[in-house]
């Protein structure tokens, strides 16, 4: 029965990235056939950032966040910033005999794809509660982005002698989206706009993930591979990323029975212990510089592993729960 729930889950969630890697394949093939090119990667970029993504926040959070169905939503911002410094922990702990040389492997190893790749997952895995699971995601992230855009800049872009920080680099419009809708939505000010707008925006937000998804292929797919990562530190990121965060992470949730009380966080933990690294990584590296063919080399290498180690996970804990 376990061996049967255990492929059932692992079959599922192959399914669904196998959908999604189709789609970063086109994109990647298209970008190296130079049919989509940089100036298109970037526009695209720009309207997912600065259009789709905050009306898909908005939307989602007015017309479907109570606070009183998801009482435990202060708790995922917390959950995001702890799923990360853990990870930056086993990372500094496996990285720690050439710390100052690898940081940007920390980096890759402990900032997760969190929302370009786990949204997809989402839409396709569980599309009778993917608004629950859009308002999980973003609040989680919530608490995420800033350390991803602080902390992970820093390790990103350790090669370079001095990281700038700028607080303006966190102020952007899905974060704006996402604290304006919450503190409406904790006010009970959702019904100030009328239904023709909420519906306007969220008709907008729907082609966000995925055109989303279309921009993390086609941004792996500008890639150059210059030099293949090193192996032995490809097996640490692997063993870090793939490993260790989401057994910890299996471990704590089987702990506190999370599994049968909160069956879709659960699930959704899990998915974001085991999800690929940031692609904000690559951009990081590109707008500060910092060991560009390193990081993006192990970044592919981390994705085509993530193809197999997410379903694995996943399967996994479903067979204990």
């Amino acid at each position: 029965m376990a061996n049967q729930i255990f492929f059932s889950g692992f079959l599922s969630m192959s399914e669904a990235l196998a959908r999604i890697f189709i789609i970063i394949i086109v994109a990647g093939l298209l970008v190296r056939k130079k049919v989509i090119t940089q100036e298109h990667i970037s526009a695209l970029s720009k309207v997912t950032v600065i259009v789709l993504l905050p009306s898909l926040v908005f939307s989602n959070t007015v017309k479907h966040f109570n606070p009183d169905a998801l009482p435990y939503w202060w708790a995922l911002p917390l959950l995001g910033i702890l799923m990360s410094l853990t990870g930056v922990l086993f990372a500094s702990g496996v990285f720690f005999t050439d710390f100052k040389k690898k940081r940007n492997l920390i980096a890759v190893s402990s900032m997760q794809n969190a929302g370009y790749l786990v949204l997809p997952i989402g839409q396709v895995v569980y599309p009778e509660h993917f608004t629950e699971f859009t308002l999980i995601t973003f609040l989680f992230i919530l608490g995420y982005n800033p350390l991803l855009w602080t902390l992970g800049k820093y390790l990103a872009t350790s090669s370079v002698k001095k990281v700038e920080f700028h607080f303006k680099d966190l102020i952007t419009p899905p974060a704006v989206a996402n604290v304006l809708s919450l503190v409406l939505a904790l006010l009970g000010l959702q019904n100030i706009f009328p239904d023709i707008v909420i519906d306007s925006i969220d008709l907008t937000g729907q082609a966000a993930v995925p055109i989303a998804t279309f921009v993390l292929g086609a941004t792996l797919g500008s890639v150059s591979l210059n030099k293949f990562p090193d192996l032995f530190d490809t097996l640490r990121v692997i063993l870090v990323k793939y490993m260790m965060l989401p057994a910890v992470t299996i471990l704590i949730l089987y702990y506190f029975n999370l599994g049968k009380t909160h069956p879709l966080l659960s699930d959704f933990l899990v998915i974001q212990a085991a999800a690929a690294p940031a692609t904000g990584l690559i951009l990081q590296v590109r707008t500060y510089g910092g060991d560009t063919d390193k990081v993006a080399g192990m970044m592919l290498i981390t994705y085509l592993v993530c193809l197999f180690a997410l379903p694995f996970w996943i399967a996994l804990w479903h067979s204990f729960i």
